[in-house]
């Protein structure tokens, strides 16, 4: 073979490897268009999954919301108290859900802090793309979300409505405004209810108040002010009267009383220790304040609880006693625990030996009720009765029986030292404490009430004092309300805004249950 044979066969050779190569190449090409295709499609499907994700997130969060709600309305308070607990978890169980736990802290990042959602917060989304590049020229290679929160100061609006008369027929016409819920006001239930949410639910005095509308550009006289909380007052007559009666309709009631400084007249030094009574029922989620010039005789709970049929709960204060006895049997009064505990962890005895033996006997009582909570897991009342009657009769008589060793033994704890007394005053309260025991759904103790009561300690130490006894009996209306509405889980903003026009809409001769029909635990808004 010749030497121009051979370099022609290796020309041909060449074409034919140029050839496959540029074949090969526009494979390629294809195959890289493919994949560009197919990796923009799982872009795409990617982006829609977030997006699903997202709307599951929120609507997930929206639902937890609610039944927190739900919760907080028709089940009872997790507290230390009436509680009941889970069936024990198994060793297996234990151990994955703290992996779990683990596991959620380190994807979370954030130095494992829980950020929180506010789902119920209006959302205004918006789409953030890189400046000076059009985005329909690139492909996107992902995003991310990024929350800020903004708040929006208190806003008036005035309106201005323009009553057009109009005549067809020799019959007049004339437009008509929304009711206002008080006659020659100029001022909307909305208004109304922004001033009591703040004094009555937030603890401002009403000088406050009016400096905090007018930083928000409303000129606010603070007579003003006072005169609509007295009027909305006056306009509640019949449904504070109804809220007094719906209080008592149930077996178990929880009973206190407060103090607040008060002016007067009439007793030559200005001002006076009034007190205020309150009723809670807790299954409804009803709280009653109620004030007779500030006295605290026993004759205000009497009259309040003449004919009441159940079971009352109260600290040692002899009222209460006198109640269940001159009932003839028809009212049952328990204690409550943490008032005799409380005394045990003064500073005084806080560190002696007998005191913390006393205190951890006590907390025992909560840490077993504790395991279990009624309604949940299908435990119900009898099962929850079932519980006490096994746990708490041996905890009672090593309780009793430590009492009783710190009360006899007069040369260490001598009558007028602290350990006798708190010893004393725990075995004075013992029968009511060991009747608990004896229901499924009475709680060791009246922490729920002294809960409700914080808010008139709040206004003492914000307020330092009612203007009069009128004062007094119109913070007991409003202070009724507000407490159910929060008991009950419902914004007492929104509740005020629309039940002061629908009452005063009533007419005057409107049946009570027409008002009961308005109070927290069965308004619904229209």
């Amino acid at each position: 073979m010749g030497k121009d044979m051979i370099i022609e066969i290796l020309k041909l050779q060449l074409e034919a490897a140029n050839a496959t190569i540029l074949s090969m190449s526009e494979e390629m090409k294809s195959m890289r268009r493919s994949f560009e295709a197919t990796i923009s499609e799982l872009q795409k499907t990617i982006a829609n999954l977030e997006s699903l994700l997202k709307e599951r997130d929120e609507s997930l969060g929206k639902a937890k919301a609610q039944m927190r709600g739900l919760k907080a309305t028709y089940l009872p308070k997790q507290s230390e108290k009436q509680t009941t607990a889970a069936e024990p978890k198994s060793d297996e169980q234990k151990a994955a859900e703290e992996s779990a736990r683990k596991a959620t802290i380190k994807a979370r990042g954030n130095n494992g802090a829980r950020r929180k959602d506010y789902f119920t917060v209006e959302t205004v989304e918006e789409d953030v793309y890189p400046e000076n590049i059009d985005p329909a020229a690139c492909v996107e290679i992902g995003a991310r979300d990024v929350i800020r929160y903004e708040m929006i100061r208190p806003s008036f609006i005035k309106h201005i409505y323009h009553i057009h008369n109009l005549k067809k027929d020799d019959i007049i016409y004339s437009g008509a405004t929304p009711l206002s819920p008080l006659m020659n006001s100029r001022f909307d239930g909305s208004f109304i209810a922004g001033i009591a949410e703040l004094r009555y639910l937030y603890s401002m005095p009403v000088e406050r108040i009016v400096k905090y509308f007018q930083g928000n550009g409303f000129d606010l006289d603070k007579q003003t002010a006072h005169g609509l909380l007295a009027k909305t007052a006056d306009l509640f007559d019949k449904l504070y009267e109804a809220m007094g009666k719906a209080v008592k309709e149930g077996r178990y009631l929880h009973c206190d009383e407060t103090y607040h400084t008060v002016l007067v007249k009439d007793n030559g030094k200005g001002s006076k220790k009034g007190y205020i009574w309150v009723i809670v029922n807790a299954k409804k989620g009803l709280s009653y304040f109620f004030y007779d010039d500030g006295s605290r005789s026993e004759k205000v709970i009497l009259k309040e609880l003449d004919g009441y049929k159940g079971i009352i709960q109260s600290d040692g204060l002899g009222a209460y006693k006198k109640v269940a006895m001159q009932s003839g049997g028809k009212i049952t009064r328990v204690a409550c625990l943490q008032h005799c505990k409380r005394a045990f962890l003064e500073d005084e005895v806080k560190d002696n030996p007998d005191a913390k033996e006393v205190a951890a006997l006590a907390n025992s009582l909560y840490h077993n009720e504790h395991q279990h909570r009624i309604g949940e897991d299908g435990w119900t009342v009898d099962d929850n009765l079932k519980w006490r009657q096994q746990y708490a009769p041996p905890i009672l008589a090593a309780l009793k029986a430590k009492l009783e060793d710190i009360r006899d033994n007069l040369e260490k704890y001598p009558p007028k030292s602290q350990m006798h007394r708190a010893a004393n005053y725990f075995l004075n309260e013992w029968d009511g404490i060991e009747a608990i025991s004896k229901y499924g759904d009475v709680e060791w103790d009246n922490n729920r009430l002294e809960r409700t009561n914080r808010y008139v300690s709040l206004s003492r130490h914000n307020s330092l004092f009612f203007g009069s006894h009128a004062g007094a009996k119109r913070g007991c209306i409003f202070y009724s309300l507000a407490c159910s509405c929060r008991e009950m889980g419902i914004n007492f903003f929104d509740y005020l805004s629309d039940v002061l026009n629908r009452t005063a809409a009533l007419p005057p001769g409107s049946k009570p249950e027409a008002y009961r029909n308005l109070l927290p635990d069965k308004w619904t808004r229209e």
